[in-house]
């Protein structure tokens, strides 16, 4: 009887999760593999429950791999959540006599497929295949994880729509994107489609107030009002949360099983925007601000042929892994070769997590990106008559606006 390869996918949707299970199944056929897919993620085997599977055929697979989504659902399950939940995941994983498990999924998702992995000792021979729109986990080369071009993309069209109504209408957008630990996509979008600026949780490396988050729009606002145009789109990544102080928001955030806070669930697009309101006010600047958020618009968009191409390279590669007797590795592209790299490599010793990729505010590639930006820089207040100019946009004093304002100015 042919020995069986299982795939699932976890954590939130990103572009190309079909091209990674359709490029896998395939080579698993012409390895003579029979293919399950699990649906819904770790959700059941986590529970202890037999899980939905669908046996894939060539039929199943053939033509997914150009369309967004996931033919096996997702969920955010996390089966390393305690021991229970370890030893019930892997007793359903046993239960479905599987030879090779292929997981599909970002940080978290990595995180749990190496402890099942250490539990395994190659019993099941686990590869996980890094997915997120974040582009948050630390891969060779610098790569991007798959879905981030897609997303990036499809979020500077929406970026460059709303810039035009801005200018159309004189107003501004506060628009809050995806990236729980990287402001990648942030950044990315905002270099992409040229929007006046983005706000990262990498520029603020110690816990910040929200009061400084907020000045920091306010005061684009204030120098693009200073030549001539009273619009614009800021970008917030929505990570900024996990940087604030523990009082910046009234109700208290809840956590997922993974112990992240729902970002979904936070009102921060509101939040600054009101806050960006009542400071303008205060300082006597009249605007028009509105608040937007990008987040769900862009995990399930049909890839870009980007990822397209990467994804069918990631699932073949995961497949010719483990049937070549590899177990425990992150399946990676690195000079156009597959290269796995160890899960155990990946985790942080600190924490015991997955390492985060993070934006790299020394480089070249963030230094234009800021510099095509609008925002308060240093010699916007050693320079008296660019502070003069500034704060006659408002009904404060020169040394008042600097008092107020100089703090948000990043170099």
């Amino acid at each position: 009887m042919s020995e069986t390869l299982a795939i699932l996918v976890g954590g939130g949707p990103a572009p190309g999760i079909n091209g990674v299970i359709a490029a896998a199944a395939m080579e698993a056929f012409k390895c003579g593999l029979r293919v399950i897919g699990v649906y819904d993620g770790y959700r059941d085997l986590a529970a202890g429950r037999e899980p939905k599977t669908i046996e894939l055929t060539f039929d199943h697979v053939s033509r997914i791999h150009t369309a967004g989504g996931s033919i096996l659902r997702t969920s955010r399950t996390n089966p390393a959540e305690d021991d229970a939940t370890l030893d019930r995941c892997i007793e359903s994983l046993a239960s479905l006599d599987i030879r090779y498990l292929v997981c599909v999924g970002g940080d978290d998702t990595t995180f749990g497929a190496a402890k099942i992995a250490q539990r395994m000792h190659g019993r099941i021979g686990v590869a996980t295949v890094p997915k997120t729109i974040d582009n948050d986990l630390p891969l060779p080369d610098n790569a991007p994880t798959f879905g981030f071009e897609t997303a990036r993309s499809v979020g500077a069209g929406i970026l460059e729509s709303l810039m035009e109504d801005a200018r159309t209408t004189a107003r501004w957008y506060i628009v809050v994107c995806m990236g729980r630990k990287s402001g990648a996509l942030a950044l990315g979008m905002c270099k992409a489609a040229g929007s006046t600026l983005a706000v990262l949780p990498e520029e603020f490396p110690q816990r910040v107030d929200l009061q400084s988050v907020i000045d920091t729009i306010v005061g684009a606002i204030i120098k693009r009002r200073a030549v001539g145009r009273p619009h614009g789109v800021a970008v917030v990544a929505e990570g900024i949360v996990e940087s604030l102080e523990q009082d910046a928001f009234t109700a208290p955030v809840e956590r997922d099983s993974f112990g992240n806070v729902r970002l979904a669930d936070v009102p921060l697009g509101s939040v600054l925007r009101d806050g960006t309101r009542e400071r303008l006010e205060e300082i006597g600047v009249d605007s028009i601000v509105h608040a937007k958020d990008i987040g769900y618009e862009l995990r399930c968009a049909k890839p870009v042929p980007f990822d397209v191409d990467y994804t069918r390279t990631l699932g073949y590669g995961a497949v010719r892994y483990l049937v070549e007797g590899g177990s425990g590795a992150l399946i990676a592209l690195s000079g156009g070769n597959v290269r796995p790299v160890a899960l155990a490599d990946l985790l942080d010793p600190r924490t015991g997590r997955i390492r985060t990729r993070r934006v790299d505010t020394t480089t070249e590639a963030y230094r234009v990106a800021r510099d095509y930006m609008v925002r308060l820089e240093p010699i916007d207040f050693s320079e008296e008559s660019r502070l003069r100019t500034l704060s006659a946009q408002t009904n404060l004093q020169p040394d008042e606006f600097r008092a107020i304002f100089e703090r948000v100015a990043l170099p």
